[in-house]
C-alpha cells in the first residue's frame, strides 16, 4: 500500500476504516482456515501482508487525527512505509 492507503485522490477516515473492515475479515477467514486445518505458505504470505496493510491504515488514521487536532490539513498525511509502521507497539 502506497500514498494514501491505495486510494487516489481524496480519502477520508471513512474510507480508511471500510479498508480495515475488509483486511480484518480477511484476516479472519485465514485465520479460521488456519484452525481448521492449517495453511499454506501464500496464505501464510498473505496475514502477513494484511499485518502490514492494518498496520498502515491504523497509523494513517492516527496521523489524520492528529492533524485534524492541531489546526493541520488532515488530507497532507500519507501513509507512512511498511518498514517503518510495522513495529509499532498498539
Amino acid at each position: 500500500m502506497s500514498g494514501r492507503a491505495g486510494y487516489r485522490g481524496r480519502v477520508t477516515d471513512k474510507d480508511i476504516i471500510g479498508r480495515v473492515d475488509e483486511l480484518i475479515a480477511e484476516e479472519h477467514e485465514l485465520r479460521s482456515k488456519a484452525s481448521a486445518g492449517g495453511l499454506d505458505e501464500s496464505d501464510r504470505t498473505r496475514i502477513r501482508s494484511l499485518e502490514e496493510q492494518l498496520d498502515q491504515c491504523w497509523d494513517l488514521l492516527r496521523q489524520r487525527r492528529a492533524r485534524r487536532e492541531f489546526g493541520e490539513d488532515e488530507n497532507s498525511a500519507d501513509a507512512r512505509p511498511i518498514s517503518e509502521v510495522e513495529h509499532y507497539q498498539q
